[in-house]
């Protein structure tokens, strides 16, 4: 089983950029049409953290899914300006899903801390009109066939990462409608896609509360849903590996670990 690399810009006129690990299957089926997780990583909408684009990757590709990584619009740019990166690359990978082979039924979206709120994002716009006619895309190109949320920004609400909310709104940052109109949990219906939800009750920079938050609304709204919190275990672990932590092993927390063979067997139940 190869893999290969490319980037793309999502559109000419957006900053957005796609990058590609697409399995080769010729070791198996050479039709084989694979699932895909486009990576949301994190950084507040201030900055993308590595940490969370390509190591993540390397953990779909072990699993046998195709995975991308989005490098998506940040402050000065606000929303809805990487919301539409994000629609307008998820309808890229189905566009693409023959040479690429893609499962085109099978195209998730994962995301931690800001890149949860920007995944969720998608997970409650897709199917609005003010996204896809923006876009010049069909509802059906941009829909996400699924979540895998880590640690996300959800609410605006008293639970907020004050932070993100005011890279990701500019001006309008103390615009009560504004800010109502990001709140994911207020926005969820049945149509949000099933989702895979993880946090640390620990967290003291995006408060466990917004992924009960959003647990609350999708459960609410029969939306299919698999959640675990941890007891331990600081904001931005990613992989909460060596690999990916900093210098001084703040972000490595076995007990944490874990997540990455759980998502596993929910997607492979998918």
């Amino acid at each position: 089983m190869k893999q290969f690399t490319r980037q793309i810009k999502v559109s000419p006129d957006t900053l957005g950029e796609l990058t590609a690990y697409l399995l080769d299957s010729i070791s198996t089926d050479p039709d084989k049409k694979r699932m895909a997780v486009i990576i949301c990583p994190g950084g507040g909408y201030n900055h993308v953290s590595d940490r969370e684009g390509e190591p993540i990757a390397a953990q779909f590709l072990s699993m046998g899914y195709h995975a991308f990584v989005l490098r998506y619009s940040l402050a000065p740019h606000v929303f809805p300006a990487s919301l539409k990166e994000l629609a307008s690359a998820v309808a890229m990978v189905r566009a693409n899903a023959d040479e690429w082979k893609v499962d085109p039924n099978r195209i998730l979206v994962c995301g931690f801390s800001a890149g949860g709120h920007l995944a969720a994002s998608l997970g409650i716009y897709w199917d609005s009109d003010f996204l896809a006619s923006s876009l010049s895309l069909s509802k059906e190109m941009i829909k996400p066939d699924g979540m895998i949320l880590g640690y996300p920004v959800i609410t605006s609400g008293p639970f907020c990462h004050p932070g993100s909310f005011e890279k990701l709104l500019g001006d309008k940052a103390e615009d009560k409608e504004a800010r109502q109109f990001v709140s994911i949990e207020t926005h969820v219906t049945s149509s949000f896609p099933k989702t895979f939800l993880w946090h640390t009750a620990a967290d003291q920079s995006v408060p466990v509360e917004n992924s009960l938050l959003l647990a609350q609304a999708l459960i609410q709204n029969q939306v299919n849903l698999e959640m675990h919190i941890y007891p331990v275990g600081c904001h931005g672990l990613s992989l909460a590996t060596s690999e990916v932590s900093s210098p001084d092993g703040r972000c490595v927390e076995p007990q944490c670990q874990s997540w990455v063979s759980l998502v596993k067997t929910w997607l492979e139940n998918f």
